[in-house]
């Protein structure tokens, strides 16, 4: 049960954040705004979402994960209502940019893994880790040409709509993934420090520290692909609902990555594992942008993308 409502959370929370940048387009041709706008818009929501996860992290480690979850589901389709009804950038910044960001750092599949290795025996953590990012994936393929086919069909203020209402069941779901609070009888001694004192161990060690440079690469190139890919295969002559099969490519072969890495982690050394993954992504990259963009190369490119998309969350979790 906790494995599964986990994955339903990571699945949920994931899938509208991944169909973002199919709104570019529709949201910026109604406003007449130019792709800044969006991109500034995601841009803050990216550095707020990674501002306000060592905060939710401390707040689910001292009271207890759940109510995090909570209030962290309903910024997020608050976020999304907001941007339904957004008409000027600087609402867009606060419902796309601070509500939504927010709202990730309180529900994302980052908690979700925590709750899992908190909750789950040893033996279990591995392929749970990679079950919870799997499943994110697995929102990323739903959501991608769901999110297209709601644009195409009802237009894009009923698709942030439907992505809000979907986002409160995170809710009841966060119940089964509930962690007590933390207390001078469930943390042993040694792990009883303050926040500004585990952050200064961390960054002092060596090893963490290019760890996190690595995982910054990693949300730069995710980030930077699911805002912008859309509109760029658009640009050239590739159909919008094509563009979402990528999008949805990206998710499905995540899965597999996901997956694999999850269990290749327990057989080899996770900071080769992880050097194959970046080193294959850039190859990858370099690829796509070097020949003609066709619908087989951005397919291609979507599934190889996939392979190796989060699959860098797992060892990257279990080495952390």
């Amino acid at each position: 049960m906790i494995i599964v409502c986990g994955c339903a959370i990571a699945l949920l929370s994931f899938g509208p954040r991944s169909s973002l940048g199919f709104f570019v387009q529709p949201m910026s041709a109604d406003f007449a705004w130019g792709r800044d706008v969006f991109g500034l818009a995601l841009a803050l929501q990216n550095l707020l979402w990674g501002l306000g996860q060592p905060i939710a992290g401390a707040i689910a480690d001292k009271f207890g994960i759940l109510r995090v979850m909570v209030i962290g589901a309903i910024l997020y389709a608050g976020g999304l209502l907001l941007m339904r009804y957004s008409a000027t950038p600087m609402s867009l910044n606060l419902g796309a940019g601070v509500l939504i960001g927010f709202g990730l750092s309180g529900c994302s599949f980052n908690l979700v893994l925590s709750a899992f290795s908190k909750l789950l025996p040893p033996e279990k953590r591995g392929i749970a880790l990679g079950a919870g990012t799997a499943a994110g994936s697995f929102g990323q393929f739903l959501f991608a040409p769901f999110g297209v086919a709601m644009i195409d069909n009802f237009g894009w203020q009923p698709a942030l709509t439907v992505f809000a209402l979907l986002m409160l069941l995170i809710v009841p779901l966060s119940l089964a993934i509930a962690t007590p609070p933390a207390t001078s009888s469930n943390v042993p001694v040694a792990d009883q420090q303050s926040f500004k004192t585990a952050l200064a161990e961390a960054f002092g060690h060596r090893s963490y520290v290019l760890l996190v440079l690595g995982f910054f690469t990693c949300g730069f190139q995710l980030a930077f692909i699911t805002v912008h890919l859309p509109a760029y295969l658009v640009d050239r002559g590739i159909p919008a609902s094509t563009s979402g099969w990528v999008i949805a490519a990206i998710g499905l072969f995540n899965i597999i990555g996901s997956l694999s890495v999850g269990y290749l982690q327990n057989l080899f050394p996770k900071r080769y594992i992880l050097s194959v993954i970046y080193l294959t992504r850039a190859l990858s990259i370099v690829a796509f942008i070097s020949f003609p963009i066709t619908t087989f190369s951005a397919v291609m490119f979507g599934a190889i993308s996939g392979l190796t998309w989060l699959s860098t969350v797992p060892p990257t979790s279990a080495l952390v």
